[in-house]
């Protein structure tokens, strides 16, 4: 969903009439919402993270546009070093960590007969497969 909402204002991100600040404000309040609509419940691996920075460094990219080497004069897309120079932001990885842990906060308080708060606090029981599978149904303590 982020990349298609990326490429319905992928004209205004690369156009050169549009000041870095302002393509940035509209990045923040347009695209990475929707990247981060229900990002709470997502488990976040290795291949998901690498996803996210990759999305996060192309929108980046587009903002920012190409630079001219000082050194050989040739135009040439920003690294990602050069990218986290020119835009300091919190790493979008970082920012749901932080998101999935105010919601834990809110779900500490809900009321314990509650699914997401059972989820949370209580133990499953019993072993695993005899093969090492996952089980698919979990059986609560109290």
């Amino acid at each position: 969903m982020g990349n298609a909402c990326c490429q319905s204002v992928q004209n205004l991100l690369s156009s050169s009439l549009l000041s870095k600040n302002l393509k940035i404000k509209m990045c923040r309040t347009i695209i990475l919402p929707v990247v981060w609509y229900g990002c709470e419940t997502w488990s976040l691996i290795w291949r998901k993270k690498r996803r996210l920075r990759v999305f996060d460094n192309r929108v980046l990219g587009k903002i920012f546009g190409p630079r001219r080497d000082e050194v050989t004069g040739v135009c040439r897309k920003l690294h990602n070093e050069d990218l986290n120079d020119l835009y300091s932001s919190p790493n979008i990885v970082r920012v749901i960590k932080s998101r999935r842990m105010r919601r834990m906060g809110h779900v500490a308080h809900i009321g314990e007969r509650r699914g997401v708060k059972k989820v949370l606090v209580r133990k499953p029981e019993g072993d695993p497969g005899v093969d090492g599978r996952i089980i698919l149904r979990w059986t609560f303590r109290k």
